[in-house]
């Protein structure tokens, strides 16, 4: 299956159409290149660990940026000096620039990035704002009288003492 039809979903259901583009940007992602190979682990219930092989590259020679819920990260290796050019009989290890891109859930937030050993680690948690959480309310905390007015024509019902 190479085509995803949303329209059906579009004629009952309102602000789906982030998931239309959501799943373009996803099959294009996956049309891109390859470098460099990267995982996702999931290292907790909300926590996650973005890890990017990037053999080659220093500290200053990645940078990455979250805005709007996607998270990029870049490379651009430094030239090398004139008196360290080098012949090399094989080269495997890519030292060409690259740009990676990743959506993000909703709420989900860089917390930092580490590199070692020629891999890149950038740790990234859920951090749903207290205002969204879900919240009990209590029954009868507080009388309805006093909450919502009284609709017209119509008594409001007595609290059971």
């Amino acid at each position: 299956m190479n085509a995803f039809d949303p329209t059906p979903l579009f004629r009952s259901a309102i602000g789906f159409d982030r998931l239309s583009r959501l799943v373009d940007s996803a099959r294009a992602a996956s049309e891109g290149p390859a470098y460099p190979p990267y995982n996702i682990e999931r290292a907790a219930e909300d926590s996650y660990v973005l890890t990017m092989a990037v053999a080659g590259f220093g500290p200053d020679d990645i940078d990455i940026t979250a805005q709007d819920n996607v998270l990029t990260v870049s490379g651009k290796a430094a030239a090398p000096a004139p008196e360290q050019e080098r012949r090399f009989l094989h080269r495997g290890i890519a030292g060409r620039a690259f740009e990676r891109r990743f959506v993000l859930a909703d709420h989900i937030q860089v917390q930092g990035a580490d590199m070692a050993n020629g891999l890149l680690h950038v740790a990234l948690k859920r951090e749903v704002p207290e205002a969204l959480k879900p919240r009990r309310i209590a029954i009868g905390s507080t009388p309805a009288q006093e909450q919502a007015p009284a609709l017209e024509g119509r008594e409001q019902p007595a609290l059971a003492a």
